[in-house]
């Protein structure tokens, strides 16, 4: 047994996910700020910190015993220097599936039934068919990261009538909601079956730069693209080349490299492309928020009972500890 004498709390938090935490660990001081408003002195008091502090802050830590994110990604805190020596670190992997899954389907529905097209012609007051739309119902969807946000929109997709392939960068069981199941080696010999790739990828040496100009050309003719993971997977001025010159059907893009989109990307313009300001995730669905919460409250009381942390993260990989 463990005591967790001061958590600083920097996630986004309303009455009832405060009164949630305090009551999950009578007798620890919680303290409440922001990243950017943290001061040094919160800083130096903390046992645990929930929420995602700026890495070059946490020189200040230096009690610090467990980092809480309430984002899935991690890659800023696995660098070399940046967790102060002996830091567990979790993510909050598992809470956003729901959330940016349905962000994905609506973004597949109004690609695949040209949506985006007919609310620019309705802005022009135009009355004309934009001829052939196209089915979930009888395509191939190939999804590029098979965690809890892949995973929960195989579950859609597949129950929509779609066959499922799944890829995973290394083997696994697998799941019932994917018909094929493959390592990131087969991504080249994949890419040309799939009417729709999804990326639900991290941030990591292996996967920036993953759907490079070349494996963009090896995508099906008419395919759909749609990227929730990290902007850095995909060249985007091949990606602009091949929905300008026709090659694919469109885009969706919930993650951009940088962020913010600067406003003289070529992006902007580019037709069938369809842009979100990363907002699959976070707290826009109040399910999503409640989630992240309800994570950090479980890792948490886990640390102070002895029980095994859920969603640790290796600081060799980024990605979650498995097992």
């Amino acid at each position: 047994m463990q005591t967790l004498d001061h958590v600083l709390v920097l996630c986004p938090t309303k009455d009832r996910h405060r009164a949630w935490l305090e009551e999950s660990l009578p007798g620890t001081v919680f303290t409440y700020s922001t990243p950017a408003e943290v001061t040094p002195e919160q800083l130096g008091e903390a046992d645990a910190i929930f929420g995602n502090p700026k890495p070059q802050a946490l020189v200040h830590a230096t009690r610090l015993r467990l980092l809480q994110l309430n984002s899935a990604g991690s890659d800023a805190y696995v660098k070399p220097g940046v967790l102060p020596e002996g830091v567990l670190l979790c993510n909050a992997t598992g809470s956003y599936g729901l959330g940016i899954a349905e962000h994905l389907l609506g973004m597949l529905l109004v690609l695949s039934k040209k949506m985006h097209r007919y609310r620019d012609q309705q802005r022009q007051s135009l009355w004309k068919p934009l001829g052939e739309v196209r089915p979930v119902w009888g395509s191939t969807v190939l999804i590029v990261g098979l965690g809890d946000i892949g995973g929960e929109f195989a579950r859609r997709v597949k129950a929509m009538g779609a066959t499922v392939i799944g890829v995973r960068r290394r083997g696994a069981d697998k799941p019932e909601y994917v018909d094929e199941l493959y390592q990131t080696e087969e991504l080249d010999r994949l890419l040309p079956r799939a009417d729709t790739v999804v990326l639900c990828l991290p941030n990591t040496p292996e996967t920036r730069g993953i759907l490079s100009r070349e494996r963009i050309g090896r995508m099906k003719e008419g395919a759909i693209l749609l990227n929730v993971g990290r902007g850095s997977a995909v060249d985007a001025d091949a990606l602009c080349d091949a929905l300008d010159a026709g090659k694919l059907w469109g885009a969706g893009v919930d993650v951009t490299e940088p962020e913010p989109l600067p406003a003289d990307s070529r992006m902007w313009r580019t037709e069938n492309l369809l842009i979100t300001p990363h907002v699959s995730g976070g707290y826009t669905l109040p399910e999503t928020h409640d989630r992240i919460v309800r994570h950090a409250i479980e890792n948490l009381t886990a640390y102070c009972e002895g029980r095994p942390l859920q969603t640790m993260v290796d600081p060799e990989t980024g990605y979650r500890k498995l097992g």
